[in-house]
């Protein structure tokens, strides 16, 4: 990891940190975390892997892990999984398909997902955050206030999003309740050794049971394919050919990837690229499956 921050470091000072989200306009960018679990147990942290971020998009995992145990297959009728090829946040696309997301990790299936939750949960916002401590072993996680309401009053975009899937009758609950829920649900706060310890969760290398919710071993192998072509908005690609991990990607600077059976690894630099994904990041997980070469493929 030290000679993997030292060749990423003329990298540091490209791109810039998400500030269309005021909270996250505030975040120092020049820092740099990474972790490694193996599905033994043995914890390799680097830098600021303790420093907790807003995990944004990472956690649109966790939202489709607790979906998929409770509606299985039919959950695939109400979102896709196919590649957007568009931006994150596209309404075009949304238009043109009549409103089916394209899948669970753009912006407007994450909001399907989140409504499913608002549906099917007694206390979606309790239950989502146990889910999270329960995967990490930390019940000192929590979601940050500050950064969802700032991206509600700049929620403009997904407002439109949420009202369009409204009106192609894509989801049911009240539009304000839906999204102040997809809001807070990217506010969750992580750090990269939290996050890598919740992700061997999605190494299929034992059973997948936490606060109540259940994967399969196949689940989670279908999971792992969303991930792959789908979890770097359009950008999953480049991180294929690059990484060749799956993984997710987040606007507040982390990314983590899983290789199956063997680890998870989460990585954090502020700084994004123009499609959305830290500079530093992507390019740490490049030389990591480059110097170790090894990747899914």
């Amino acid at each position: 990891m030290e000679d993997i921050y030292q060749e990423i470091l003329p990298f540091a000072s490209k791109g810039k940190q998400a500030d269309y989200i005021p909270a996250l306009a505030k975040v120092n960018p020049d820092q740099f975390g990474m972790c490694l679990e193996t599905v033994s147990g043995e914890v390799y942290p680097f830098r600021q892997a303790d420093t907790r971020f807003s995990i944004q998009s990472i956690t649109k995992v966790f939202a489709l892990a607790m979906s998929l145990s409770l509606k299985g297959e039919a959950l695939w009728k109400r979102v896709g999984k196919e590649p957007s090829g568009t931006s994150f946040n596209s309404l075009v696309q949304l238009e043109v398909e009549k409103g089916i997301p394209r899948n669970p990790f753009i912006n407007a299936g994450a909001i399907v997902i989140a409504d499913i939750l608002m549906t099917e949960l007694d206390d979606p916002e309790k239950e989502f955050l146990d889910f999270i401590r329960a995967l990490a072993g930390n019940d000192t996680i929590d979601y940050n206030m500050e950064v969802a309401l700032s991206e509600r009053e700049k929620g403009y975009l997904n407002a439109a999003i949420a009202n369009m899937l409204k009106y192609h009758g894509t989801i049911d609950n009240d539009i304000e309740d839906v999204l102040m829920f997809y809001f807070k649900m990217c506010s969750v706060e992580m750090t990269c050794r939290e996050l890598a310890s919740a992700f061997i969760a999605f190494t299929n290398a034992c059973p997948f049971d936490f606060a109540g919710y259940k994967l399969s071993p196949s689940q989670i192998k279908r999971m792992n394919a969303v991930m792959q072509t789908c979890g770097f908005y359009d950008e999953a690609g480049e991180f294929s050919y690059l990484v060749g991990l799956p993984g997710k990607s987040g606007v507040g600077g982390g990314i983590v990837a899983i290789y199956p059976m063997r680890y998870a690894v989460a990585v954090w630099s502020p700084r994004l690229n123009s499609k959305g994904n830290s500079v530093m990041g992507m390019k740490a997980l490049e030389l990591l499956t480059t110097a170790t070469q090894e990747s899914i493929f």
